[in-house]
This record gives C-alpha cells, structure tokens and sequence, in this order.
C-alpha cells in the first residue's frame, strides 16, 4: 500500500471533521425549547379552536408542552439513561431541543395545508406524520450513541414523543375532535414501522463497519463520541488493540554525557497519533518527562520519519516502549568531540548534520514549503550514507515544521537524498572539537491544546563546537505555519546562536480539541506570534547560560519488540469507513426513509 494511498484516506477522513458540532448550554437549550413549545401550542390553538380564548388556550397549552419536554428529560438524564457518560441532562435537553424543532415543522407545514384546503384535519394528520417522524430520529439517535442496554435506550426513545402525542390526543378530545379507530391504528402502525425502519438503517451501517474493518460500524462511532465529547481513551483504544498488529519500533537515543548527561534527544520512530489522548498522541511529552526524571537532564523529543502507520495502539503500549527505553538507556560512549553543525539546502530541501564522536545528528526540512511526514526509507537512506563515513550511530529527524498546502512528496524525495548524502560528506570532513551542551524548556502558560500547544512546550538545546553556537528548538506541536521557522532562526541570530533548526514534536494531543477542517492549529496560526518568538529566545538564552563542557557522548539504537501498532492497511481502512460509512447512510436513507414515509402518508389519509 502506498504512502499516497494512505494519505488520500486520510485527507478524506479529516475533511468530515469540521461537520462535527458543539452543542450549547444548557440554558441557551431551554430558551430555544421554550420558543418551539409557543409556537406549537399556539398554532394548535389557532388551527383548531373556534373559541374566543384561543391565546390563552395556546399559552397554555405550550406552558404544559414545555412542562412535560422538561419532565421527560429530566426522567431520560436521570432515571432512564442513568450511568450513560453522554446523555446527561443538558445534551438529553439538546436531543430534545431537535426533535421538537422537527416536529414543529410539520406542523407548519400541517398549518398550511389545513388553511389551503380548509380542514383541520390536515393539521392533525401532520402531527401525527411528526409523531413518526420524530420517533424514528429518537431510535437512530439513542441506539447509535448509548452503550446502555437496548430496552432502556428504547426506552428514551420513546418517552418524550408518547409524552407530547398523550397531551395532544387530550387537548383534540377536549376541543371536539373524535380520536377514532383510524387514529389509534396510524399511531400502533407507525410505532411498529419506526422501530422496523430505524433497526434496518442501523443494521446496514453496522454491515458496513463489519465488511471494511471487521468491527460493527456504531461500536466504533461510539468510541469515539466517548473520546471527543468525554475524553475517555478506554473503549477507542480496546479497539485498536484488536485492530492493531504487533512490529518491532526503534528509538534512537544521544546523550550528550554519561553516566552524568549534560542534555539528550529522543528520536522515537513511533508517530504520535492519532488524536488527542489515544494511542500515541502524548508519546513525546511522556517522554520527555519520565527520561528527565531517569536521567536528570534537560530531554527534547523531535520527530522521527515515519507515518500513521506506526501510531501505538493503546497507553499500555506506550509505556511498553517507555519502560524499555528508560531500562536501555545505558550505552557505549564515544569520544566527546563534536563538528560544527552543517546545513545545505538545494533549493526544494534543506539537511543538516553534527557528527558527536561517532554518531550523527540529520534532520530534513522542506521549510517554507509543506514538511508534513517522510517515509522511513529515507532515514534507512540517511542512515546507509552515514555509515559509509564510519559513523556507527545516526539520528534522523523530519523537522516537520512548516506547513502550506499538500506535500507533493514524489518531487522531493530525490531532492532530499541528495542534499542529505551533500551535508553528510561535508559534517565529517569537518573538525571536530570538544564542545559543550546546554538544556532548557519553556511553558509558555497562555498558550494551550486549542492553540496547538502541547504540554512539552518550548525546549532548547544548544552546542557550543568549534567556535559556533548551533541551537536545537524543539516546540511540542503539531507543525508550524509556513515561515515561521526562518522568523525564529533570525532572532536565534539576533541572540549569538550561530546555526540552529525549528522542530515540532508532531504532538497529536492538539488535534481534534477543536472544530475545524483540520481539527488543530499548527504552531503559530492563532497565537501570538511575536510571544512566541520570544519564548523560544528565553528557552535558547537559558540553555547558553547552562553550557557545560561534554566528557563523553553516548548514542544507541533502542528495539522495542512485539509492540502492537494500528497498521497502514487497517488505518486506511479505518478512514475509509468514515467515507463509506456515510456514502451507505446517504444511499439507504431515502429508500428506507422514504417508503416508510410514504406508507404512513398513505396510511394518514384513512385518519
């Protein structure tokens, strides 16, 4: 499966993000509830009392439809759907809220048809025509969302619109109007077709969940309301892990120091995703802090090259890979000499290196252009190139720091291997020299999750080698607007920093925390640009004022064997059931929906 393929499935995935919602408080609800409820009480009145009084007759009829809305949702939230993490009161309000809103136009359109043609009856049958219609919506709704026990999502389904057709059957037998046979008949046939109706549309969606990835297609819609609404990773997770498939993951490791470490980055080739607290998302701040509190010193996690496809399944996996290397952590040493840091760029891509003793530092960047994610075949390239020098360790980092329309990865793949082989070369036929490193993170407290800020913040990491200041800024996020990269290396200059590049950490805690077509803000695209720019000078000056020689330099290669990971092939098919899904609701709805429909109205005209 090409890396192509995977990112078209995923594009198409995420474009469906911004269709997601955030509903209101709970009292916006129930202004909007009582607006519905007047107007339904009082075009009942209209329509249907000849008497002198019919506003006061509608003013309470609508105070007495509101009564009984806000009692079934109470009785709902409370009683029924008790131990339900979704439906609490004010989004069982909410659902509500839909339904009446629904209702109501029917019974406008009921209002119509009965003066058109003059019959109330007309305005009668489209209440009853809502009844259905509204029960329906009430069965997919609760049956799709709530993990509770069938009769009692029923249940809720039920209640409301039985409640509402109740007050109504009473105020026509009060006002003059016979509930006949036919009557009673349309409401026992409606209900048995709704039910019908909504199982054959769920079933089918289901199907569809089970045919692609094996999983029925609610269970995971399910999980992931629990996640984006909830924040609970335990039911999206359960189903990766039975997804996923176990490899082998690697971390690169230089420690610049040792057993004593001045400073050291991580380079794990897991991806941080997929979303917000599940899987991997947190992996490089979960990092960073439990290796600082193993070592005692400044950790900064960049981003190795590698995709989706690596994101862990499951917290249990990464502490696997945590426990693993904290227990690895111990190397062989190398001489603590080090060159300057090279960077050469060709005009598409740009490299840079720092050879430590016998290990290298590579890191790739297509800055100002779109440096999303690179296939781990170009770290085997970089690595390859590294070891015909005699290098014995490398670590290989995708900047990913700029982000501006799609990566057009087939046209830059050669132009990096180039320039990557090019500043190779040049890093080793350089001198190398005793240096010293210096570490610090910044927190920058205004900036949070929704402002694609991770937890890591802004951590530094400067090397003082052969008379120059090379600076490593690692920012926990999720990329970075175009440009952004080149305004901070030019005020890293303005401070004495010789040579540096901009990392993010590609953090997936940032994403789906907020609504959009993305579902995150890259660094810099709604925050204080300025402030951050600052932030990230304060984190560089207190790493130069930390700068302490390196008596030696450690770098290893971590194996994790055995660590269960979501897969291209299943994550492909994973996103593609977003497509699927929602192509097979758009094609089965109108044939489901509309037959029973157009029974019912069939049905409506013996009322």
């Amino acid at each position: 499966m090409s890396d192509n393929a995977l990112n078209r499935s995923m594009n198409s995935a995420v474009k469906h993000y911004e269709s997601l919602f955030k509903l209101p408080s709970y009292g916006r609800v129930f202004l909007f509830q009582t607006a519905v409820c007047l107007g339904c009480g009082f075009l009942a009145a209209s329509i249907l009392s000849v008497h002198d009084y019919w506003l006061t007759l509608g003013l309470s009829l609508s105070l007495v439809i509101l009564l009984v809305n806000v009692f079934s949702d109470l009785v709902i939230s409370r009683v029924i759907m008790k131990g339900d993490p979704i439906f609490d009161f004010r989004r069982t309000a909410a659902v509500s809220l839909i339904c009446l809103g629904f209702w109501a136009i029917f019974l406008l359109v009921g209002t119509v048809l009965a003066v058109a043609v003059d019959s109330q009856w007309w305005w009668i049958r489209l209440c009853l025509f809502g009844f259905s219609a509204v029960l329906i919506l009430r069965l997919v709704v609760f049956r799709a969302v709530s993990s509770l026990h069938s009769f009692r999502s029923y249940s809720a389904s039920f209640l409301q619109p039985v409640l509402h057709l109740i007050l109504f059957l009473t105020f026509w037998a009060k006002i003059g109007f016979e509930i006949n046979l036919q009557m009673l008949t349309f409401i026992g046939f409606s209900t048995v077709l709704g039910l019908v109706a909504s199982l054959v549309f769920l079933s089918l969606l289901d199907r569809v969940g089970k045919e692609t990835v094996g999983v029925p297609a609610l269970s995971l819609l399910k999980a992931f309301l629990l996640n984006w609404i909830l924040g609970l990773n335990a039911p999206f997770e359960e189903l990766l892990e039975k997804l996923g498939e176990e490899t082998d993951v690697e971390v690169s490791l230089i420690r610049f120091g040792y057993p004593r470490s001045k400073a050291a980055m991580v380079v794990p080739f897991v991806h941080p995703g997929p979303f917000k607290n599940i899987g991997s998302s947190a992996l490089p701040y979960m990092i960073k802090t439990e290796l600082e509190a193993e070592i005692g010193c400044v950790v900064a996690v960049p981003h190795g090259l590698f995709g989706h496809e690596l994101d862990l399944a499951s917290q249990a996996q990464n502490k696997k890979l945590i426990k693993t290397l904290i227990s690895s952590a111990d190397c062989e040493t190398f001489e603590a000499k080090a060159s300057p840091l090279v960077s050469l760029s060709n005009g598409l891509a740009t490299a840079s290196c720092q050879i430590f003793g016998n290990s290298a530092f590579l890191s790739f960047t297509l800055s100002p252009r779109t440096t999303e994610d690179f296939p781990k075949e170009l770290g085997i390239f970089a690595r390859q190139e590294a070891e015909k020098y005699g290098l014995a360790c490398s670590a290989v980092v995708n900047a990913h720091n700029s982000i501006d329309g799609p990566l057009e990865l087939r046209e830059t793949l050669d132009a990096i291997q180039k320039v990557a082989a090019q500043v190779i070369k040049k890093a080793v036929s350089l001198n190398r020299e005793p240096f010293s490193v210096g570490g610090a993170t910044v927190f920058p407290k205004e900036f949070g999750l929704k402002d694609g800020m991770g937890m890591g913040g802004i951590t530094a990491i400067v090397v003082k080698a052969v008379e120059q200041k090379a600076a490593y800024i690692i920012i926990d996020g999720n990329n970075m607007i175009a440009g952004l990269r080149e305004r901070m290396l030019s005020a890293l200059r303005s401070i004495g920093v010789d040579e540096g590049e901009i990392f993010t950490t590609d953090t997936h805690v940032v994403n789906a925390v907020i609504l959009g077509e993305r579902g995150y803000h890259p660094v810099g695209e709604v925050t204080d640009n300025e402030k951050l720019v600052g932030y990230v000078k304060e984190a560089t000056i207190n790493a130069i004022s930390c700068l302490e020689p390196v008596e030696n330099v450690c770098c290893r290669s971590v194996l994790i064997r055995g660590v269960k990971v979501i897969g291209e092939k299943q994550l492909e098919m994973l996103c593609l059931l977003i497509d699927k899904g929602l192509k097979k609701a758009k094609r089965i709805f109108a044939p489901i929906f509309g037959v029973t429909g157009l029974f019912l109205m069939l049905l409506l005209l013996y009322v």
